[in-house]
């Protein structure tokens, strides 16, 4: 009996890795069709999962059921989320009163004591006044008064944008819908933005009010939502490194299906970009109908937006690789063979020497590496590192991530039942990746042909 119950926990345990493995590329159309497929034992794994990935955190948060958010609340792994020990709402509350000095500058501000406190209208003045930098400032002034009316918040936000500190600062606060909060990312009205302008994205994403694909689709104007793929080092609260591949697999979801591979369709994308005032799908399908320019909001050239054509050529498709003679052959073939060294860290030393001697990329890696699984865990050829991003080779990292994305993508699309067929296949599939998908499209797998012998 304890043997069969380890057997079920074992295999309940694999499923939900290859679950959260598949989650980090799957659309939020799909992700909730795949959890919602596993048993109990495989889902209480999932929520424990270290490889959850932020946006599925966010869709448990609000649409999962109770024990999903408890389940979630106790992994350790799920960084930079509301739960316990970590930023959110509960700690902001719990911050010491404001300091005296604010409280006097606050009073001749509002130009009578704080006492009633500030009504909706005055506490939007607040806001405007000390939000240009950090919130903490915008914090004590929402304690004052607890935050706007949302229909208040959301006519003077329209009016003219709230500054970063204080739309960072509602987010901390809690309360915010998604629709609310999706609203305050959208500064179109804004004539200038300063260095802190991406923080209220990256807060928003931490504390699980938005997912990465619903970034992508309401951030406005589109320059900036482009800028987010490269918000990794940005100032003292940017991406991580799987954050940020996150996002830029966002961004790719929003391009791929108007752009594909036409090159002159992303150049026409990096050059309207920067004067257009909509949001990145509106610039997206003006740009594959060749009405971009007469959208334009004004005469301003690429370069005025820095980053912007560094933000384009990460998410455009890249020439096919060179050829590396026989040194990057056999590279390749020892991908096919698993633990090829003959033990995982040997593996892991090999993997980055030819990653560091250009004989193979990221992409190389989830194309040619046996089996699947391994290949979408970067752990098993990159390794870990004691570090925030667990890993030192960001370039290797974010072109596996991408080319899992575009494998995924092609083969599987939107359809939940073949994204489960594949959750399924992959943890005993002893092939490639491309191999496990098209065993996968065919039904193959079903009939064990998937294994190899």
């Amino acid at each position: 009996m304890h043997v069969n119950a380890g057997s079920a926990d074992r295999e309940s345990r694999r499923l939900a890795w290859c679950v959260a493995l598949l989650l980090r590329h799957a659309p939020d159309a799909v992700a909730p069709a795949l959890w919602t497929r596993l048993d109990a034992p495989a889902r209480r794994f999932l929520c424990r999962d270290e490889r959850l990935p932020g946006s599925a955190v966010t869709l448990l948060l609000r649409g999962g059921g109770e024990e999903d958010r408890r389940t979630v609340a106790r992994n350790p792994h799920v960084l930079g989320r509301p739960l316990p020990g970590l930023p959110g709402p509960a700690r902001y509350a719990a911050r010491p009163a404001p300091a005296p000095a604010l409280l006097a500058t606050l009073r001749s501000e509002l130009g009578r004591p704080l006492q009633p406190p500030p009504d909706g209208a005055e506490t939007v003045a607040l806001l405007r006044r000390h939000g240009s930098r950090r919130p903490r400032i915008p914090l004590d002034v929402l304690r004052l008064g607890g935050p706007p009316a949302p229909a208040l918040l959301l006519r003077e936000h329209a009016r003219a944008p709230l500054p970063p500190g204080s739309v960072e600062a509602l987010l901390l606060a809690g309360g915010l819908d998604a629709a609310t909060a999706l609203a305050l990312l959208d500064t179109r009205a804004a004539p200038a933005y300063g260095p802190d302008w991406h923080r209220p994205a990256v807060r928003a994403v931490r504390a699980g009010i938005l997912t990465f694909d619903e970034l992508a689709a309401a951030v406005a104007p589109a320059h900036r939502t482009l800028l987010l793929g490269r918000a990794h080092t940005a100032g003292r609260l940017g991406w991580n490194l799987a954050e940020q591949a996150g996002m830029r697999a966002a961004l790719t979801r929003v391009l791929r299906p108007h752009l594909g591979d036409d090159p002159r369709l992303w150049a026409e994308l990096e050059r309207h970009a920067a004067a257009f005032p909509g949001t990145l799908p509106e610039l997206a399908a003006a740009v594959a109908a060749g009405t971009a320019a007469d959208a334009a909001a004004g005469p301003r050239p690429p370069e005025a937006v820095p980053g912007l054509a560094e933000a384009v050529a990460d998410l455009a498709p890249g020439p096919p690789p060179a050829g590396g003679g026989v040194h990057r052959e056999l590279a390749l073939a020892s991908l096919a063979v698993p633990n090829a060294m003959g033990d995982l860290r040997e593996d892991v030393r090999w993997v980055r020497a030819c990653l560091d001697r250009g004989l193979l990329t990221g992409a190389d890696v989830v194309r040619h590496k046996a089996p699947a699984a391994w290949a979408l865990d970067e752990d098993h050829w990159l390794g870990e590192v004691d570090g925030p991003d667990r890993h030192d080779r960001p370039g290797a990292f974010l072109a596996a991530r991408a080319e899992a994305e575009r494998l995924l993508d092609a083969a599987l699309g939107t359809d939940p039942g073949a994204w489960w067929d594949t959750a399924r296949a992959l943890p005993d599939f002893a092939g490639t990746l491309p191999e496990l998908l098209a065993a996968v499209v065919s039904g193959d797998y079903r009939e064990g042909v998937s294994h190899r012998s």
